[in-house]
Order: structure tokens, then C-alpha cells, then sequence
């Protein structure tokens, strides 16, 4: 039994192809001042709609802050309310339970006055 020839990798007739290691520049789209021109637009643009951004913001901000200032009175007016419906629950409830206590006087301590005012 004979072992096969071994054939050796050679090229191929008439050689390989040339490589191509030339430069190939890339292909410009946009010349410099429109690049420029496009920038400024854009900038101009974006400022513009931020200007006005801004200016709708310290509107909102200014009617916000005249909302606030309106129902801030109103809200102290009802904290007072609830204040002094809270104050006469409690004395109602102060001559409820006492009521069978000899000498008891509703907001006095034993007749002494809680609170010691001019």
C-alpha cells in the first residue's frame, strides 16, 4: 500500500491579487460653512424655545406663588376655626364629667384658674 503524494499549498498561477493599502479618504457630506451655518441655526433655535421656556416658567412660578399666598389666610382661618370648636368640645366634655363634683367650676382647677392672666 502506497501513501498518496502530499501536495503543498502553493499560490495560485499568475499570483495573487495586490493588495490595496491606498488611503481611500472619506467621503464629505458637508462642506465647513455649512457646518457652521447648521450650528448657529440650531443654536439659535434651541435658545429661542429655551427663552421662552424660561418665561413660561417664572409665569407659572409668579401665579403659583400668588395661589399660595391667597389660601394661606384661609388655611390660618380654618386651623383657628377648629382651634376653638376643639377648645368648646373640650369644655363641654370638662362639664360632662365633672358635673357631679362639688365646687367644681368648668375651666378651673379646683377654683383656681388654670391660666393666670392679667
Amino acid at each position: 500500500m502506497s501513501a498518496p503524494a502530499k501536495l503543498q499549498d502553493m499560490p495560485p498561477r499568475g499570483g495573487y491579487q495586490s493588495i490595496p493599502f491606498a488611503r481611500v479618504p472619506a467621503k464629505k457630506y458637508f462642506k465647513g460653512w455649512q457646518l457652521i451655518a447648521a450650528y448657529a441655526g440650531f443654536t439659535t433655535v434651541g435658545l429661542s424655545l429655551y427663552y421662552l421656556n424660561c418665561r413660561e416658567n417664572h409665569r407659572n412660578e409668579v401665579e403659583m406663588r400668588g395661589a399660595r399666598n391667597v389660601i394661606y389666610a384661609l388655611l390660618l382661618a380654618e386651623r383657628d376655626r377648629e382651634y376653638l370648636k376643639q377648645l368648646r368640645r373640650n369644655r363641654d366634655e370638662e362639664a360632662a364629667l365633672m358635673k357631679d363634683v362639688k365646687g367644681w367650676e368648668v375651666g378651673t382647677w379646683y377654683g383656681e384658674p388654670v391660666f393666670k392672666t392679667l
